[in-house]
C-alpha cells in the first residue's frame, strides 16, 4: 500500500504554509503527486436567509478571484522542487466547502487541511468545516495546526482501541508508519480490559511486522483524562504525527466528537484521523 495522490486544501484569505508543508513532506516520503484546492462559496449563497448588498456581492466576488491568484501562487511556490506530478484546482461552489472537497478528494489517497486555531468563528465562505470533512471523507485525514511547518513525519505516536476507527486510521497510515525513523503504539484501557487489551496489542504489533513496521507497544492504565493521558504520551515521544480513530456521532444535523477527537482536534500537533 501506498499514497499515489495526496489532495492538500488552501483555505482563501491566509497563509497556507503549515499545510503545504505536511503535503510536500508526505509526497516526498511517499513519492506522491499533490493536487492543491482552493475554494469559495459565495457571500449570497452561504447566507442565503439575509439579504446581501449587490455591492457587498461584488466586492466578495473580486476578492476571491484575488486569493484564488495568491493560493496558486502559494501552492506552486511549494511543489517547486517535487518530482511527482502535480495539478491545481480553484473554483467557485455553491456546496458548503467540505462536501465540494470530498467530491474533489474521490481520485487521492489522502486529505491535508491546515486546522485553524479553536474558538475562531468559521467563515462559511472560505473555510472549510473540518467536522464534516474529517467524518465524511471515507479516507485519511492529515489535520495540520498553525505553526507547524513539518519537514518529513519521523516520530509516529498510534493512538490504538480495538475499534473500526482506530483499524482504518493504521491501516490508513501504513505508508508513513513504514517510512519513518520511529513509531509508537499505545492503548490507554480501564483495568477491567487490561489483560485483553495486552493481548490485541501483541496481534498489532505481529501485524505491524509483517509489513516491516518496527514499533514499541505501550498499554496503560485510564486515569479517566484519556485526552490529557495521550497528550503526554506525544509529549514524551516528541511524536511529530498522531494517528487516531475519529469518532463521533450526529445530532441534529451537526458532528458531535467524541472528547479525545474533539481534543486532537483543536491540538497543537499534526493529526491523521480515520472515521
Amino acid at each position: 500500500m501506498a499514497y499515489a495522490t495526496v489532495l492538500v486544501n488552501l483555505t482563501l484569505g491566509r497563509s497556507n504554509t503549515p499545510a503545504l508543508a505536511a503535503a510536500v513532506a508526505v509526497a516526498g516520503q511517499c513519492r506522491a503527486g499533490i493536487i492543491g484546492i482552493a475554494a469559495c462559496r459565495p457571500i449570497e449563497i452561504a447566507c442565503r436567509d439575509y439579504a446581501v448588498p449587490a455591492a457587498l456581492y461584488e466586492e466578495d466576488r473580486k476578492q476571491a478571484a484575488q486569493q484564488m491568484k495568491a493560493a496558486e501562487v502559494e501552492f506552486q511556490q511549494a511543489v517547486a522542487n517535487l518530482h511527482g506530478p502535480t495539478e491545481w484546482r480553484a473554483r467557485t461552489t455553491a456546496l458548503p466547502l467540505a462536501d465540494h472537497l470530498l467530491r474533489e478528494a474521490r481520485g487521492a489517497d489522502l486529505i491535508v487541511a491546515g486546522a485553524a486555531a479553536p474558538n475562531v468563528p468559521l467563515d462559511v465562505t472560505r473555510q472549510v468545516d473540518l467536522c464534516d470533512l474529517v467524518m465524511g471523507a471515507g479516507r485519511p485525514v492529515l489535520l495540520v495546526p498553525d505553526g507547524a511547518v513539518p519537514k518529513r513525519f519521523e516520530r509516529i505516536l498510534v493512538a490504538w482501541k480495538d475499534t473500526p476507527e482506530a483499524q482504518r486510521a493504521i491501516t490508513s497510515a501504513l505508508p508513513l508508519l513504514a517510512n519513518c525513523r520511529h513509531v509508537s503504539v499505545v492503548e490507554i484501557t480501564p483495568p477491567e480490559e487490561l489483560a485483553a487489551a495486552r493481548t490485541g496489542m501483541g496481534e498489532i504489533m505481529r501485524w505491524l511486522g509483517h509489513h516491516e513496521v518496527k514499533a514499541a507497544a505501550t498499554v496503560t492504565l485510564s486515569n479517566g483524562a484519556n485526552a490529557k493521558q495521550l497528550r503526554a504520551i506525544a509529549r514524551d515521544t516528541s511524536a511529530d504525527l498522531v494517528v487516531a480513530g475519529a469518532y463521533g456521532y450526529r445530532r441534529e444535523h451537526e458532528w458531535v466528537l467524541g472528547g479525545v477527537t474533539a481534543d486532537l482536534l483543536a491540538g497543537d500537533r499534526c493529526v491523521l484521523f480515520a472515521h
